[in-house]
C-alpha cells in the first residue's frame, strides 16, 4: 500500500519553478507561488509515476511544463 500524497480533504500543489510541493485544503486556491498540477498529471501517491515525473519537471511562471536542470 501507497502512502498518499496529501490527506484527506486536501489536494497537491506544485511549486512554480521548482520540485517542491505541498498540500493545500480543498476548496481553497493554492498559494502564491504555488499552481495546481496539470490535469490528468497530478501524483497521487509516493512514487507512483507523476510522483516521479515531477520530481525533475514544474510548470515555469506561465503554467508551461519545463525540465529541471540538476533537478532544482
Amino acid at each position: 500500500m501507497q502512502d498518499a500524497t496529501c490527506g484527506g480533504g486536501e489536494y497537491p500543489v506544485l511549486l512554480v519553478g521548482s520540485s517542491g510541493s505541498a498540500c493545500q485544503p480543498d476548496g481553497e486556491e493554492p498559494p502564491k507561488g504555488y499552481a495546481r498540477y496539470p490535469e490528468g498529471k497530478v501524483p497521487e501517491h509516493v512514487g507512483d509515476k507523476w510522483d516521479k515525473y515531477w520530481s525533475d519537471h514544474t510548470l515555469d511562471k506561465n503554467g508551461k511544463i519545463i525540465e529541471l536542470k540538476d533537478g532544482q
